[in-house]
């Protein structure tokens, strides 16, 4: 049976994963048949945010499963394919939420 926070962990894993604009949009941009600037997958991505910001409040997230969590790796791709820029204000709060919920973390 799993630990309370590794339950914690994979409910938080699923949540972000049904909303993330990486697995299925994403090569819809690479293909070409949409632009990184299209105002759909602008509104995925911002709510994709919004759900991360939301899941790194959960209580019983340890900060080894924090850093599983952790947003840069896809917001990085984000950026290298044109659909969020670093200085995004969504992308500099879902940093500073990641952040925080680090800083409070238990081992």
């Amino acid at each position: 049976m799993d630990s309370p926070s590794e339950q914690v962990l994979r409910r938080a894993i699923s949540t972000i994963a049904q909303v993330d604009p990486l697995i299925k949009l994403l090569q819809e941009v690479r293909a070409g048949r949409l632009k990184p600037t299209d105002a759909g997958l602008r509104a995925v991505t911002e709510s994709w945010i919004e759900t991360y910001e939301r899941v790194l409040t959960l209580e019983g997230l340890t900060r080894s499963g924090l850093r599983r969590l952790d947003p840069a790796p896809r917001v990085a791709v984000l950026v290298e394919f044109g659909v969020l820029d670093l200085d995004h204000q969504a992308v500099r709060r879902l940093s500073a939420a990641f952040h925080r919920a680090m800083a409070a973390s238990t081992a």
